[in-house]
């Protein structure tokens, strides 16, 4: 069974910058981390600065029968992108909303989502462990 972890722009920074808001653990050792602690899980991941490339693995994702479900943290293109949100009305496998930080704390243009009406859920604010909340609901689901 895979699960796939999909990150948008600047998350590839994660552990580099604002660590304050995004703190200090990289994706590639939070992986890393998931892949001992879910042993039976197998993650897929796509980090991409490129609205295109999220969109194309999205809809690949939909095609697999073996991916459970996805984690999706879009960064900026949550509250910018139309398309994207498109992409997650389309798909037939369960997307759970992500975010590190607590969006609802942060400018009001963060407030807005056009993803999250598509998805079975938000979980943002508790840093990588959003991430594990997720996984937890997946596999539970």
């Amino acid at each position: 069974m895979k699960i796939a972890i999909v990150n948008g722009p600047n998350l590839n920074l994660v552990g580099q910058r604002e660590k304050e808001i995004y703190g200090e653990q990289t994706f590639e050792s939070f992986i890393a981390k998931m892949d001992q602690e879910f042993g039976g899980v197998e993650f897929v991941y796509l980090q991409s600065n490129v609205e295109g490339e999220l969109i194309n693995f999205l809809q690949e994702l939909n095609k697999q029968g073996d991916v459970k479900g996805i984690l999706l943290n879009a960064g900026g293109y949550t509250h910018t992108s139309v398309a994207l949100g498109d992409t997650v009305a389309a798909m037939a496998k369960p997307v759970i909303e992500v975010h590190l930080s607590n969006v609802f704390q942060r400018e009001d243009f963060r407030h807005v989502s056009y993803i999250g009406r598509s998805t079975i859920g938000t979980i943002s604010g508790f840093g990588m462990e959003s991430y594990v909340l997720g996984i937890i609901k997946l596999l539970n689901a």
